[in-house]
């Protein structure tokens, strides 16, 4: 089987070898072994169970706590012709069915879901009915209270056993000290489990801590001396545009990357970067999940890290071809101060949490006691406008309520656009003439959309732009006129945020449940 699995690994992923323990992973995994596999970031943990689920009949489950990990992997997966399911918020009950019936019977390999989708009785059912072949649980190290971003969702992940018995569990982390590691193994349940654990040292990256007062300079510097891909890791999506536009200024190759950008807009810039058109990328920690690029020789920290485990993951995006490579974090005093301050002011307190799941459900008019099943648009600043709380304050909040799964919280800007025309036809048809350059664009919308002159119509631009070779600008401006004339009525409203609420408003009463630990992290902050 072992040999069946190179030829896999080969054909899908074009890698004539396997490396570190993923051989032996994959053997253990073929024994029908309940496993343990402590692997660094870029050793290739996805690897370890998505060769051998295509190697064996059935479809393999795959729990992980990130929507956005779930929808890289699974894209990743299309691209290479394997047939996977991603089931995350949002989904409306029919289409959640149907796409339960392709993992049943349509031969699809792998089945992507969130801890919190675990959970759902009609997931539950359907699973019993899946042929599976392997359980693997990424991110292991959330089934541990002392685990760094601990979900207490993952807690119910052994429910898997009832669900598929007899199959294998494969956990995956690349973060675990004894402790989590022995919080792992009894929570899920592991029988004889097999552990694996792979040299965290990367001897090809040099890390360094440089402290300096100007920074822009000494940051072109260490960028123009490297002259090769990079990344300038930064806290805040309004930072990424300033040092990027500074080194365009430069004249250096550089874009921003963060959580507010279009998904269009993310894939092109990802895209760039990745073809080499694009040299250095100044993002936020909203990038580099599931983005493995070989060639990076050197990423930047610019403000001191979140925590030692995301500066861990950040500078391991280095040299993962083997060459050698630079992981700078660029600091001064001043910085020092911020992160301190900004350390002991970012974990909201149980009363700010109370009134931000209040305010939250108010938004989106959600009553006391409902579930709603649809997921939200959530366009943060405007939120924080709204209710006059601070914004770092209330990311942190929203973070809070998502690890303990009150809700599901991604970044997934969206636009969304209506149009529906006003005037009577012969009105309608008096305005063209009058305009007759925009006759063929209004009369393409029209064809597309068919009710629209009798209803508020969702309508795509980019679709538009495609088929009357309009750019998105000048149809935004056209439909602008549009409305000004009162011809139409033409909104758009921006989302960079979506919310899914995984439990029913119960106000207070939903935060109480973990207040407790909430206050046992303020009280060690405090002492920090």
């Amino acid at each position: 089987m072992l040999q069946k699995a190179k030829t896999v690994l080969q054909d899908f992923w074009g890698h004539s070898n396997f490396r570190g323990s993923q051989a032996d992973i994959i053997s253990a995994v073929f024994d029908d072994k309940d496993i343990l596999a402590l692997l660094p970031t870029g050793g290739g943990k996805s690897i370890c169970y998505q060769v051998p689920a295509i190697c064996m009949e059935g479809i393999c489950i795959v729990v992980s706590p990130l929507v956005a990990l779930i929808q890289n992997q699974v894209d990743d997966l299309k691209k290479r012709g394997v047939k996977a399911i991603a089931l995350t918020g949002g989904i409306p009950f029919d289409e959640l069915n149907d796409l339960l019936d392709n993992c049943c019977y349509g031969n699809y390999k792998f089945l992507y879901l969130s801890p919190e989708r675990l959970q759902q009785s009609l997931i539950q059912e359907r699973i019993k009915e899946m042929n599976v072949n392997l359980i693997a649980i990424d991110e292991a190290h959330c089934i541990s209270q002392w685990g760094n971003d601990f979900r207490p969702a993952y807690l119910h992940c052994s429910l898997l056993r009832e669900l598929a018995p007899g199959k294998p569990f494969l956990a995956l982390t690349a973060t675990a000290t004894t402790r989590v590691i022995e919080d792992i193994v009894r929570n899920l349940e592991l029988n004889n489990v097999q552990l694996f654990k792979d040299s965290f040292a990367r001897k090809n990256i040099g890390l360094s801590v440089q402290h300096r007062e100007d920074k822009p300079y000494y940051l072109k510097k260490m960028l123009v001396s490297v002259d090769a891909c990079s990344i300038v890791y930064t806290r805040s999506r309004k930072t990424t545009i300033q040092i990027s536009q500074f080194l365009i200024e430069q004249g250096m190759n550089a874009t921003f990357f963060h959580g507010g950008l279009s998904k269009l807009e993310k894939e092109h810039r990802l895209q760039k970067w990745m073809e080499n058109d694009i040299q250095i990328i100044v993002a936020t920690n909203a990038f580099g999940m599931g983005v493995d690029k070989p060639d990076v020789r050197l990423v930047v920290h610019y403000q001191i890290p979140d925590s030692l485990e995301s500066y861990f993951q950040e500078a391991g995006r280095a040299g993962r071809d083997g060459k050698r490579s630079k992981a700078v974090i660029l600091t001064n005093v001043a910085d020092r101060t911020i992160a301190q301050r900004q350390f002991l002011e970012s974990l909201p307190d149980v009363g700010f949490l109370k009134i931000l799941y209040k305010q939250l459900n108010n938004f989106c008019q959600i009553s006391y006691g409902e579930l709603p099943e649809k997921s939200f648009g959530l366009h943060f600043s405007s939120f924080c406008k709204r209710y006059n709380f601070d914004s770092n304050l209330t990311y942190q909040g929203l973070q809070i309520l998502d690890q303990n799964s009150v809700i599901s919280l991604s970044d997934n800007f969206r636009q969304r656009t209506t149009l529906q025309f006003l005037a009577k036809r012969q009105d309608f048809i008096s305005y063209t003439g009058k305009y007759p350059k925009y006759q063929a664009t209004l009369q393409t919308i029209l064809r597309t959309y068919g009710g629209i002159l009798d209803f508020e119509t969702k309508i795509d631009l980019a679709l538009i732009a495609k088929k009357t070779k309009v750019p998105e600008t000048a149809l935004d401006t056209l439909l602008k006129q549009l409305h000004a004339d009162g011809i139409a009525r033409y909104q758009t409203q921006n989302k960079d945020l979506e919310v899914t609420f995984l439990v029913p408003r119960e106000d207070d009463r939903t935060i109480n449940a973990f207040a407790k630990k909430i206050r046992s992290l303020q009280k060690v902050r405090s002492k920090t």
